[in-house]
């Protein structure tokens, strides 16, 4: 089961960063001028609109909701990226730059997933979406606790984690949604 996660891992990812890149080309860097908390909310604001599509049945705008769970991926990468930019490098950044860093944290994230798996088996395929959403949330509660807290923990794994889960439960809910019924 390892090798047929990973490929389809890899499968969600390569989707998610080729639109990545497209949109460094169309819009540049702007995202550089958010703070880690504005970033978190991009993020809560496509998890929560993904929560009321599933409970409500029914959408209003064409967006499906695999492009909210491409867009958690990507803000989670780009909040992994900003936490280890500072402010004496540049706002605008070539895709070409982004890329290596974009797949650092990818195949970090990855290896975070391979690591859990070990030790959870592959629960996550017996999950229903609706529910996986629902951690994805709560882990966003968590992170914008962190952040009111000025990013202290007593006991818990840090915001960089958190987004690390993030994209690994928005990837599975892509995998699963790619299964047939």
């Amino acid at each position: 089961m390892e090798e047929q996660t990973v490929g389809e891992y890899k499968q969600v990812i390569e989707a998610c960063k080729d639109i990545f890149l497209k949109k460094t080309q169309d819009y540049g860097t702007a995202w550089r001028v958010l703070r880690l908390p504005s970033i978190t909310d991009q993020i809560f604001i496509k998890a929560q609109r993904i929560r009321s599509i599933q409970e409500k049945g029914t959408q209003k705008v064409n967006d499906d909701i695999s492009g909210e769970f491409i867009g958690i991926i990507n803000y989670c990468v780009i909040a992994l990226i900003q936490m280890k930019l500072t402010n004496a490098d540049p706002m605008e950044m070539e895709a070409s730059e982004l890329e290596p860093l974009y797949d650092k944290y990818v195949n970090e994230t990855m290896q975070l997933l391979m690591d859990k798996n070990h030790d959870y088996g592959e629960a996550w395929r017996d999950m229903r979406i609706g529910s996986i959403t629902d951690i994805i949330l709560m882990k966003l509660f968590r992170v914008k606790q962190i952040e009111d807290n000025a990013g202290k923990t007593i006991i818990s794994e840090g915001v960089d984690a958190n987004y690390m889960d993030m994209i690994n439960y928005a990837v599975f809910c892509m995998i699963l949604m790619q299964k047939p019924e």
